[in-house]
């Protein structure tokens, strides 16, 4: 894992509604995402900066790095530690606030995963490892405001 890894998208604005941006209101916030070889993300602005609501935006996909980022180190982890987990599911929440000064600014992300371990594994462990998660997570280590972890471990039944 050591090393110097590189990430390449394209970000297209399809959004031209045939005035390009004549004034604020004259073009869609819509564009396509994309990287080699996998699916296309069909992305907007967030409604509230008259974006369409159907489409990712960059706030939701910045909260859905720090769930996905958080979720694969953990499953990594409890791999290691022999904490068999048969599910799991985060619902992540982001707060991000306008500032006149910069435009605005995430003041912070909590995540809420819910992780169910088989019979047998030690919950308390299951619990301990989000902290460890957290430790390594990128994107959590590459972000400027609090990334918070509010775990539920359930035994399988």
């Amino acid at each position: 894992m050591k090393g110097e890894h590189h990430y390449d998208v394209n970000v297209t604005w399809t959004g031209n509604t045939g005035k390009g941006t004549a004034s604020y209101t004259a073009y869609s916030r819509d564009h396509l995402i994309q990287a080699p070889g996998k699916a296309d993300i069909a992305g907007s602005a967030d409604p509230a900066f008259r974006g369409d609501a159907a489409r990712w935006n960059p706030e939701d996909l910045l909260v859905a790095s720090l769930s996905a980022c958080h979720k694969l180190w953990y499953l990594h982890l409890c791999a290691v530690e022999g904490i068999t987990v048969t599910a799991y599911r985060d619902d992540a929440h982001g707060v991000m606030r306008e500032e006149p000064e910069r435009g605005g600014a995430f003041a912070s992300v909590t995540l809420r995963p819910e992780v169910t371990i088989q019979v047998g594994g030690d919950a308390g462990l299951a619990e301990a490892l989000h902290a460890r998660a957290h430790h390594f997570c990128y994107i959590a280590n590459s972000v400027n405001f609090p990334v918070h972890c509010e775990p539920r471990v359930v035994v399988a039944s």
